[in-house]
């Protein structure tokens, strides 16, 4: 696909100087957002900033992904750092100059954020080529949000080949801004998705169910065991979320549905719990239905696992951190998110960590992540940028010294 870009859209934005920079790029990409593996202007945009910076673009890759690489003064090991580049199919609904120009669509997950940042490690680590050992290889990752991963196919595609060690971050609008949370192990949840069918022998009269097979009875049967699972066959201690999202069925008041159709969303941490509710899902829908005369179809879709950090490299993030910052910008997250992250496809290969970067300033850059009204204070952006930059450095040059 060709795509031209305006001549001098990134001559206008490489001459300002670095944060203005940055607030640049990263307000481009929120006014043009666009979906994953559909990312095409997006790519384009990105392989044009990064041709100027001196770099050789490789891809596509992955359908829309890139990526370049950094390579220090002598040999050494490689390791690579992730951001992410599509949308999110959601309105963007607040009242900005660079609010999203595309209906229905918004960078509302931050992921332009995390392109900006990217971009911003890059520019500061060519500045410091002369001073590191080893190789960094900076990818961008389409589909983040979708199904299939694009992290799965980024993968297959062998992006993480010769790579030792692998960093992303991900905003964080509780966090407020020159904050950095950190935890070791796991830090998401894994992340499955499931939809039930139950049908029945066709319509039934309202007035006669005993007649028919109540399909909307025999579901709420179903729903009701599905939300006693968690916390009563699993042990309670570990975080776990079942939550239905979706329920569809019958068109008249009088009327018994031949179908109703249920789905939902199964969070969980630990992979035995994953396993065995993945299990209790289909068991409880088919017995369910069996027991009442109903016939289900259960379709299960197995999505990221949990991020889970490194504890050795986390270590190294934090004595970064620390060493610029101090130890006051560093936030120790308690518990995991129940959110996910496919960027836990790299961590199931190589070790590596995600970063929370802190975006809060006011109320209006603490809106919920993938909310409508969902910004960011931009001057998280250089410090992210910095701190990121000095991880890969230093992790480089720790690795040649067997210190990491």
């Amino acid at each position: 696909m060709n795509i031209t870009l305006p001549s001098s859209l990134i001559d206008d934005i490489l001459t300002l100087p670095f944060e203005e920079q940055l607030s640049a790029i990263r307000r481009h990409l929120h006014r043009h957002p666009e979906l994953g593996f559909r990312e095409f202007e997006t790519a384009e945009f990105l392989r044009q900033i990064l041709k100027r910076l001196g770099l050789n673009v490789h891809g596509p890759i992955a359908r829309t992904g890139l990526y370049v690489e950094i390579e220090g003064h002598e040999p050494g090991p490689a390791i690579g750092y992730r951001a992410d580049i599509d949308a999110l199919p959601i309105q963007d609904e607040k009242i900005t100059s660079y609010a999203s120009c595309v209906p229905g669509m918004g960078h509302l997950c931050g992921h332009d954020a995390h392109m900006t940042i990217a971009l911003g490690v890059i520019r500061l680590v060519l500045e410091q080529k002369e001073c590191f050992p080893g190789k960094i290889r900076f990818f961008f990752q389409p589909n983040e949000e979708g199904a299939p991963s694009g992290a799965e196919v980024m993968l297959r595609e062998g992006i993480i080949d010769e790579l030792e060690a692998v960093y992303a971050v991900h905003v964080d609008p509780t966090l407020p801004v020159g904050t950095f949370g950190l935890a070791a192990g796991p830090i998401t949840a894994a992340s499955d998705g499931f939809r039930i069918h139950v049908f029945g022998k066709g319509t039934g009269h309202g007035a006669r169910p005993h007649q028919t097979v109540d399909t909307v009875w025999v579901t709420h049967q179903i729903i009701t065991q599905l939300y006693q699972v968690i916390g009563r066959l699993t042990d309670a201690r570990n975080p776990a979320v079942l939550t239905l999202c979706l329920l569809r069925g019958g068109t008249a008041l009088n009327v018994i549905p031949a179908e109703v159709e249920i789905g939902g969303t199964l969070r969980t941490i630990d992979p035995d719990d994953r396993t065995f509710l993945k299990r209790k899902i289909v068991a409880i829908a088919e017995e369910i239905a069996d027991l009442y005369g109903a016939h289900v179809r259960v379709e299960y879709e197995q999505g990221s696992p949990a991020v889970r950090n490194d504890p050795t490299i986390i270590k190294h993030v934090e004595e970064v951190i620390t060493s610029i910052y101090g130890c006051g910008a560093i936030f120790q997250i308690p518990q995991p998110s129940m959110g996910s992250e496919d960027f836990a496809y790299y961590l199931e290969k190589i070790p590596g960590a995600l970063i929370r970067v802190g975006t809060a300033g006011d109320e209006k850059t603490s809106y919920p992540l993938h909310h409508t009204h969902f910004d960011i204070d931009e001057r998280a952006l250089p410090l992210a940028a910095r701190v990121m930059s000095e991880v890969l450095i230093q992790h480089l040059e720790k690795a040649v010294a067997h210190k990491l």
